[in-house]
């Protein structure tokens, strides 16, 4: 099993999690995109939604087929996370958040553009070397492939505290 399964899977499920919160809200992003300099205008809503019901079926997709193709689609979707997130802290003023997660109050720092810079790099391996399907990838792990999926549940969780939780720390203390 290659090292990279956990964090790639990782990364897909936080692209279907990111993607379910800003159908649920698309405020935050939208709020994000208006402060970046994109144009408000009243069909960004319906395109938020629609941004992020592909950003699921991208991360469903990417985890249930492990396809070159799909670890592509997630390696530049978090190259464009990370050059929005450069755009954002570039543009002066202060932005209150990035949106990815659907909270308001989640800025982008520098550590997001590592992690999701890094988040990319992973996705772009796994292009190169594709790691095949879901059900495949445990049938060949360890353990019916528990460890696997303990790697992944926590190198996801990490990921979204460090994203969405440690900014909100540093601006409180």
């Amino acid at each position: 099993m290659d090292a990279l399964a956990g964090p790639y899977l990782a990364s897909a499920a936080l692209l279907v999690a990111a993607g379910a919160a800003k159908v649920r809200d698309p405020l935050p992003l939208m709020r994000a995109l208006v402060t970046a300099g994109v144009p408000s205008r009243p069909a960004l809503a319906p395109l938020v939604r629609t941004g992020a019901a592909v950003e699921i079926a991208l991360g469903l997709v990417a985890i249930g087929t492990g396809h070159a193709v799909a670890a592509a689609g997630v390696a530049l979707s978090y190259l464009a996370f990370t050059g929005f997130v450069l755009l954002a802290m570039t543009r002066g003023g202060v932005l209150a958040s990035c949106g990815c997660f659907g909270k308001a109050d989640t800025p982008p720092t520098r550590t997001h553009v590592t992690v999701t810079a890094a988040l990319a790099a992973v996705a772009a391996v796994v292009a190169v070397r594709p790691l095949g399907p879901l059900p495949d990838l445990l049938a060949t792990a360890p353990w019916n492939g528990l460890p696997l999926l303990l790697a992944t549940a926590a190198v996801a969780a990490t990921t979204y505290l460090v994203l969405a939780l440690l900014p909100v720390l540093r601006v409180r203390a």
